[in-house]
């Protein structure tokens, strides 16, 4: 007969323990350890002599296991989600039987990427099949309106409204579609097992459950998942051990642009990136995003310098704003958006003592465009550019870009891939780019109509850009 014994789970290392402790032993997290009750089986319910269970070995299927160059990989079609960009971050689509886990916060647009991507491979017709669409967060009328909204609405796009997990299982079994998409993992709920919706237990008898169903009928599954407050997935950790794929759609609420990386893929890369922009009509994607974190004015202004940063395998340009003024404090305000403020305070320091500017007294104001990211150290010569820029109030040449992280010496120091980044400079007609000199310098190609100016130490960018 069967007894409940209860157990103590860590949700962010997965540590488990008779005793609750406010610090989990295991990883030094506080607050991290929550009770569940765990079935075993009692006293002769198929206990071993030694006093633990075991399980009982069952014959082998035919064929079960075979040697390894048999195993042939060209059956093996990924399905295309109708996004260029989803596909790029994925590795080429979806590979059958595989889960994907796609988290992110609340409101970014997760459901409606998913939503548009159900709609675009049931519109594939015969060779995409159908498409099952599970929504454990909003019924049925209300998904609907959403798919009318960006175009999803598919006859073989399935749609089902339900939080209990034995029905998401019987309707994946019994309609064996091309592809399922779970919204989301942390409120669908078991009757088989205890805890709340969305609690650890929860979370792991669904995914456990739901990858099973994936792997044994090759089915793919895309699940969604909720990120906590600090931005980790909601759930034990264990959730992103167990499936096949764990991608991350990030972006800023106050604008349109979302990224989506892959955190974890069996299938891929995870140095990939996919842009996205959203607007009233859904989600469309960004093949080409060179343009969005530049500004469209064509003049000259003091205060800007433009910079390449690698995000992914695309060089993606960046534009940097400074302002300056006379601080009215003791301390001076250093703001910063886009940028670490402890690298801002870092380059001031390094600017007034090897570049002669003086900005310790005053305030310091640093941005990107369009909710750009400029935190990669390569992004230090334009930041001291901008901010020397806005001192000495003389604008740099639109026509300019600087590459290169800034030591504590004053030093200019090589960046990765600077050829690609000089490529893509050149593409966006670019005349002169300032790069820090590195062991492919000799051999680099002259790239056309791209001027190179090579400079070791911080006064010396500062000169070739007019800035002393």
């Amino acid at each position: 007969m069967a007894k409940t014994t209860t157990q103590y789970v860590c949700t962010e290392c997965g540590w488990t323990g008779g005793k609750w402790f406010g610090r989990c032993p295991e990883c030094g997290q506080w607050g991290t350890i929550e009770e569940f009750h765990e079935a075993r089986v009692g006293a002769g319910g198929g206990l071993s002599s030694s006093g633990g269970s075991h399980t009982a070995p069952t014959p082998p299927k035919t064929g079960l296991a075979r040697p390894i160059t048999r195993v042939g990989t060209d059956q093996v079609k990924r399905i295309p989600t109708g996004f260029g960009e989803f596909d790029r971050v994925l590795g080429g689509g979806i590979v059958p039987g595989s889960v994907i886990l796609l988290a992110g916060e609340p409101g970014i647009g997760k459901s409606t990427l998913l939503l548009e991507t159900a709609g675009r491979v049931a519109d594939r017709g015969g060779q995409g099949g159908k498409v099952l669409y599970l929504s454990g967060e909003e019924s049925q009328a209300q998904v609907r309106m959403r798919a009318s909204r960006v175009g999803a609405l598919k006859d073989s796009l399935l749609l089902a409204s339900t939080t209990d997990l034995a029905t998401v299982l019987g309707l994946i079994e019994r309609e064996k579609p091309a592809l399922a998409i779970v919204d989301s993992a942390q409120t669908i709920v078991s009757n088989q097992v205890d805890g709340i919706s969305g609690g650890s237990t929860q979370v792991r008898e669904v995914a456990i459950s739901l990858i099973d169903m994936a792997k044994s009928h090759d089915i793919p599954i895309l699940l969604v998942g909720h990120v906590t407050k600090d931005g980790s997935i909601a759930g034990p950790r264990t959730l992103e051990h167990l499936v096949d794929v764990v991608c991350q759609f990030e972006g800023d609420s106050q604008t349109a642009l979302r990224l989506l990386r892959a955190v974890k893929n069996r299938f891929g890369p995870t140095d990939e990136v996919g842009c996205f922009d959203m607007s009233e009509q859904g989600i469309e994607e960004v093949s080409d995003p060179t343009g969005l974190f530049l500004s469209t004015t064509g003049q000259e202004v003091e205060g800007t310098c433009v910079t390449f940063t690698l995000d992914g395998h695309r060089s993606l340009p960046i534009e940097i704003q400074a302002l300056v003024t006379s601080s009215v404090l003791p301390t001076p305000r250093r703001n910063t958006n886009g940028i670490d403020a402890n690298r801002l305070a870092m380059l001031a320091a390094v600017l007034y003592r090897h570049g002669r500017v003086n900005l310790l007294t005053r305030d310091l104001y640093v941005s990107t465009i369009a909710g750009g990211l400029a935190k990669e150290p390569g992004c230090d010569l334009a930041i001291v550019a901008a901010l020397a820029s806005a001192a000495k109030s003389r604008p740099i040449l639109r026509t300019t870009c600087a590459m290169g992280e800034i030591s504590l010496t004053g030093q200019v120091r090589p960046v990765p891939q600077l050829n690609h980044r000089l490529q893509e400079a050149a593409r966006l007609g670019f005349t002169r780019a300032l790069v820090p000199p590195d062991r492919h310098s000799r051999g680099r190609k002259p790239i056309q109509g791209l001027e190179v100016v090579e400079v070791t130490y911080l006064a010396e960018a500062l000169g070739a850009l007019g800035l002393v």
